[in-house]
Order: structure tokens, then C-alpha cells, then sequence
């Protein structure tokens, strides 16, 4: 059962159309989850450029446009989709991607109020939780996890099947640590030295399958 808040960032910054189609498919090397139902995406977002808007509409007819938002045709999984917003900000036009859920028809709306009221908030506006997300998101699949999937027994039960990465733990080397363990310096250090980049393992291609 998932713990995630309705709508959660996972991107820190500004994403490049590169970014972006990373992104999309950014729960295709986690383990354990199911990816074909489509909610692991359902509620995330991201910030991405103008070009990045303007190309994502003129590559497939929208599912819907309205002035200052469309939807894909083409769904992720289920009833979960990509809707782009072009929001103005403080007085400044930015563009965003978020993955709604349209068994919901208020998905949508629901999503652009909660970007606004997450970007006009403090400068450093990004909760633990979303931290947590845009880490994971920029993090190797090589260096992230389940709790148990290698040595069950090295941990306990309820922890088990939880999310688990690699740290630089300095006099004890890499660690192994609980995704929800990491202290605020591990947190500030690795949004620091990994989300400067996002993960670049594909190609191009928007793969909403």
C-alpha cells in the first residue's frame, strides 16, 4: 500500500527534453512494483521547458486541450495519462508534466491547483517526501532496491520490500540504507552531487506503454 501524498515533484529544476522522456519511463528499472497499472506515475510532476511543451502537442492529437492545458491519447497504463500545463507564475509563463489518473475527471484541475500552490510556496518548497522522489528518480538502478531481494534475512520483516539505496557513508564506506532512512545531510548531499543530471539510459522516445 502506498504511502505517497496525491500529487508529488520528482524532478528538482528545470527538465531538458532529454530529461523529460527519461522521466516518463522513470519507474522502468524499479523493482517490485507494477508498472502496467499505471499508478506509480499516477500523481507526479515535473517542471519542463517551452520547447518540451510545444513538442509533446504536436506530436499526437490530444486526448483534450483547453486553454492552458492538454492531455495525451496515447495512455501510460489504465486510465493514467500525461497532461501538460503552461501555468503563469508569479507573472512569469513556466510549463509542467504531470501523469493524471482520469478515472478522475477532476485529475487534471486538481494537479494544475496543486503545482500553483506548490510553487508559489517557500523558496526551498520541496517536501522530504518528493526529495525522497526526485533522489530515487535520479538514481542508478544499479545503486537502488528492495529491502530483502538479494538477503531476506538481513532484514526485518516489516522492512522488507521497502525501498533501499546506496550512500556514501565516508569512514564506513557505501552503505545500504532504507529510502525513508536517509537523514536530511544524505538528503542535501545527494540532490547536491545527482540531480544536477537525470538518469540518461534510453533513447529519445516517449514510451507510454
Amino acid at each position: 500500500m502506498s504511502d505517497h501524498p496525491p500529487f508529488r515533484k520528482v524532478f528538482d529544476g528545470v527538465a531538458s527534453r532529454e530529461q523529460m522522456f527519461q522521466l516518463f519511463n522513470r519507474h522502468r528499472d524499479t523493482p517490485g512494483i507494477d508498472v502496467l497499472s499505471g499508478k506509480p506515475y499516477a500523481g507526479e510532476w515535473f517542471e519542463i521547458t517551452a520547447d518540451g511543451y510545444r513538442f509533446m502537442l504536436e506530436l499526437l492529437p490530444p486526448l483534450f486541450q483547453r486553454t492552458g492545458m492538454f492531455g495525451i491519447s496515447e495512455f501510460k497504463a489504465g486510465y493514467v495519462t500525461s497532461v501538460f500545463f503552461a501555468i503563469r507564475i508569479r507573472g512569469r509563463e513556466r510549463w509542467f508534466h504531470g501523469f493524471c489518473d482520469l478515472s478522475d475527471k477532476r485529475s487534471p484541475d486538481t494537479m494544475r491547483a496543486a503545482i500553483i500552490a506548490h510553487e508559489t510556496g517557500a523558496v526551498d518548497s520541496m517536501t522530504r517526501e518528493e526529495k525522497l522522489e526526485a533522489i530515487w528518480t535520479a538514481t542508478h538502478a544499479d545503486f537502488k532496491g528492495n529491502a530483502g531481494d538479494v538477503n531476506p534475512d538481513a532484514w526485518a520483516p516489516e522492512h522488507r520490500g521497502k525501498r533501499t539505496i546506496l550512500v556514501n557513508a565516508g569512514a564506513q564506506g557505501t552503505v545500504l540504507k532504507r529510502l525513508e532512512d536517509l537523514s536530511e545531510e544524505e538528503i542535501d548531499a545527494l540532490l547536491r552531487a545527482r540531480l544536477r543530471h537525470a538518469p540518461r539510459r534510453g533513447g529519445g522516445n516517449a514510451d507510454h506503454s
